[in-house]
Formats: C-alpha cells, structure tokens, sequence
C-alpha cells in the first residue's frame, strides 16, 4: 500500500498542508520541521503519484528561462541542442523552455534578460556574468521562488541551487601538463582566455598555474590576453601578444576564438621565418572550428567538457524540481574532461 501525506503528517506531528509544502518545496516551513518531514517520509518510503504530478504541472504551466552567452559562439550549438533535447521532455509535463541569447558579456545586457525573464518564468537556468550584480539577482530571484542553477560556467556569492558544467580548474591543470611535456618543461606560455568576467576562464588559468608551480617551474608564463570568444579579436590580441613577446613558443586558448588565435600564430610564424621551433597550441573544447585545426595538426589537442549533457542535464533537474520538488543531489555536477588529440576524433 502506498504512504500517504497524511500518515507522514501524523507521525511528524504535523498538518497535511505542511508536508505538502515541504514535498512539494513550497517554502514557508520551520528548517528542522521540513528536515523531520522529510526524514520520516525517506524511512516510510513515500513515493509521489508519478501520473498526479505530471497533471498537476500541466495545470501550473510552468515555464523554464535560460540565457546564454551564445551568439556568435559555436561552442555553445551543443548546449542548445542539450536543452533542445531536455525540452521535447518537458512538453510531456506541459512545461515550456524559453532561450534568450546574448552576444559577449555585458552585465547589463544580461540583467536586462533577466528582468524580461522574470515576470513569466518558474526556474532560470543562467550561463552567469561573474559579476556581483548578477550575483544579487540571482539572490533577488530566489527570495521570489525562482531557483537558479548556473550552466557551463559559474557565479560567486549567489544562492544559486547547483552549478552544472566543467570542471575549469582540472581542465586547466591538464592543459598545462600537456604543454608541459611538449616543451620538455621548460616552455614560454602566452594565453588566449575568453573574458575575466566569466569564473571558468579564469579558474582555466588558475589550474594552468598551480600545475606550472607544481610540475614545470621552468614552463613560464608570459601573457595573458583576452579575446572575448570573438575570433577577430582573438586574430589581434594574438598578434599584440606574439610582437611583445617573441620568445614565445606555446599558447594555451583557454576559451573560444580557435580559430582566429591559430591564424595569428600562423601569420606571425610566416613573417618569422628564422624562428628555433614552431609554437605548439592547446586548445579548449571540441567545435567544428577546433576539429578542423586537430584534422590540420594546427594543435596539439583540446580538452573537452559534454557541452550537450551540460545544457540536456540542468534542464532535467529544473523539470524534476517543478514537477517533484527534488532539488538537486549535489551543488556541483561536473563534467569529464576528455583529451582529444588528431589521432582519436
């Protein structure tokens, strides 16, 4: 036979309204009574009336936002086509996924997304600006029972439900220990990041150094520019990059704009013919841009990050959160980092 809400409520000591709020992750209710209530329906086994829920969310219909960082960046097609999938579920609960995208990382633009998004949706899935205003956003958001979870980068000082997405500081870390090896440890390191305004580029960096500090002391790092996932910009702040720091013999793309940093080194190696040794390249993630640069051994290789489970996963935990109030497992749900080199695409 299957356990009610009101025998959980007779053994907790408590209404049948609140073990309903507690269920359903309404709010409004004591920590340690919502703690007991969940307990003692974990040890009954209480299992939600999978068929009521999904007609009880058709009824609510419920809308999922999401905003991206996208436009102009392939990288960020797969995560699309993730949530595409993610939503074709959705429909089957009579839940809605709204995409808004945005073009570099403009706080303004993003709040601005945020405030259009607000008044029509029940949970936000954000790809954030690292950036405090965001932060007390996302904090304004949940007081108003609108969760966020934070997709393929994240935020700092926000009450964000989960974070789904790379693991930046492992995948600096063995970006560095490729580097490392290919210039016998004694390499001279320009990088090529995306935005300081994002978290993940820069904990990119940041598990590039602790990994140089660690294994390759000699492997020294000359320069970092920025190239706002845009691959002109990314063509010329290589370019300045290379001009002030000839000696340099290996980058490290730890963002986007592949394709306009590799043309730059090419440019630059073409009008310095007398260099000792060519500039070995390791990129980030696996576009169609990066394949091609692998195909042409232009790289060395790419560390990868599932950027469509990324966008197919933080979707799913939304549409449990709505239907069955499940939050999440876990804050961080992380994805493999996965080496490609020519050899193995």
């Amino acid at each position: 036979m299957s356990v009610t809400i009101k025998q959980i409520a007779e053994k907790a000591g408590v209404s049948r309204g609140t073990v309903d709020r507690v269920i359903n992750n309404r709010g409004h209710v004591k920590p340690e009574i919502e703690e007991r209530v969940q307990k003692i329906a974990k040890e009954l086994g209480y299992r939600p009336n999978a068929a009521g829920k999904a007609l009880a969310a058709r009824k609510k219909n419920f809308i999922i936002g999401v905003i991206l960082c996208a436009r102009g960046n392939e990288f960020f097609d797969d995560i699309l086509k993730g949530i595409k999938g993610a939503e074709q579920e959705a429909a089957e609960f009579g839940i809605q996924v709204v995409v808004k995208t945005m073009k570099g990382y403009q706080v303004e633009e993003q709040l601005r997304l945020m405030d259009q998004l607000e008044e029509q949706i029940h949970f936000l899935i954000l790809n954030p600006i690292n950036d405090e205003r965001i932060a007390g956003k996302i904090n304004e958001l949940s007081e108003k029972n609108i969760p966020v979870i934070t997709v393929n980068t994240d935020i700092e000082g926000s009450r964000r439900l989960c974070y789904v997405g790379c693991d930046y500081l492992k995948s600096g870390r063995t970006a560095c220990g490729i580097l490392g090896i290919a210039t016998d440890g004694k390499g001279r390191v320009g990088i090529a990041t995306g935005s300081v305004k994002i978290l993940g580029h820069n904990q990119r960096i940041r598990g590039f150094y602790k990994t140089q500090k660690k294994r390759f002391p000699e492997l020294n790092i000359l320069d970092i520019v920025e190239t706002e996932d845009d691959k002109e910009t990314g063509y010329t702040q290589t370019l300045l990059m290379l001009n002030r720091h000839p000696e340099i013999n290996a980058v490290y793309i730890a963002a986007a704009a592949a394709d306009g940093v590799c043309r730059a080194v090419s440019d630059w190696q073409s009008g310095n013919t007398e260099l000792p040794h060519p500039i070995k390249i390791v990129g980030s993630d696996l576009t169609p841009s990066i394949s091609k640069l692998l195909k042409e051994e232009r790289i060395l290789g790419t560390i990868c990050q599932q950027p469509w489970t990324q966008g197919y996963q933080s979707v799913t935990l939304a549409v449990h959160y709505l239907v069955n109030g499940q939050k999440p497992a876990r804050e961080y749900f992380y994805m493999k980092n996965e080496i490609k080199i020519p050899e193995n695409l």
